[in-house]
């Protein structure tokens, strides 16, 4: 067994927990928000009901083909190409707002664990390098707003996200990416997630630990051969600690 000197985190429902969601409502209440921003400047985005339609659709188009081809896409960089045909122009921030503005409906529901900063702390006290692997069309803008709003990103000096890897979750080459980035070989790195079949498997195909946080993405699922499982981010300091005395005691004297 090989001691653990690196966790790699999934983000959604791992990290940040948002539980099952209205996609519908969030979309709507998105939109609306970015409407409003768009006319407040001036641009010329016509009616709620067609810039909502316009921007919907070509959202779900291009989701729709990431999972079929296996690769997220930027949504920021889609909208802003669509808002410039349309006439709009706005400059990189404006369109930065305006990606937020979609997110951030979601934004809203996330939760952290109480003691979640401690736990971060705990684990960067041990010595652990710490990242982010998350499957995503959310650009980096607002992902990094949101961590920041949490109180957590710098506790994460690796940040990767899939839009800009032209991968995804469950490839392997993602997890390779990440633990060459991160420094450490893949038998040393402790993966955590909630799926099991974009988490999971395949961290533990890759040569990676491996545990299984409990969410609804897991509920009556059996967890892995080879991978923990845990209730809670802070079960992990223990879980390691336990881990690393494992080492110890079979490693030859």
């Amino acid at each position: 067994m090989n001691e653990i000197k690196a966790v790699l985190f999934d983000l959604g429902d791992t990290l940040v927990n948002f539980g099952k969601v209205s996609t519908t409502k969030l979309v709507l209440q998105g939109a609306r928000s970015s409407y409003d921003y768009l006319k407040s400047q001036g641009q010329p985005v016509g009616s709620f009901a067609g810039y909502f339609l316009r921007y919907l659709v070509r959202l779900r188009i291009r989701y729709f083909l990431s999972e079929y081809r296996g690769k997220d896409f930027d949504s920021l960089a889609l909208l802003e190409r669509a808002g410039r045909k349309e006439g709009l122009t706005c400059s990189r921030a404006e369109w930065e707002q305006v990606i937020w503005r979609w997110y951030e409906p979601l934004s809203k529901l996330a939760e952290l664990e109480d003691d979640l900063e401690k736990t971060l702390t705990d684990l960067q006290t041990m010595g652990l390098k710490l990242g982010i692997v998350s499957n995503t069309f959310v650009n980096r803008a607002s992902l990094e707003k949101h961590l920041e709003q949490l109180g957590i990103r710098d506790f994460f000096p690796l940040r990767l996200y899939s839009y800009e890897l032209g991968l995804r979750k469950p490839d392997r080459r993602i997890f390779e990416i990440a633990a060459e980035r991160i420094g450490e070989a893949p038998p040393n790195i402790l993966f955590v997630g909630d799926r099991i079949d974009k988490d999971i498997v395949p961290a533990l195909d890759a040569g990676m630990k491996a545990a299984l946080k409990d969410a609804y993405t897991n509920v009556a699922k059996d967890t892995p051969a080879g991978a923990w499982r845990i209730g809670r981010i802070a079960e992990l300091p223990g879980l390691i600690e336990r881990a690393k005395s494992e080492v110890a005691r079979t490693s030859p004297a």
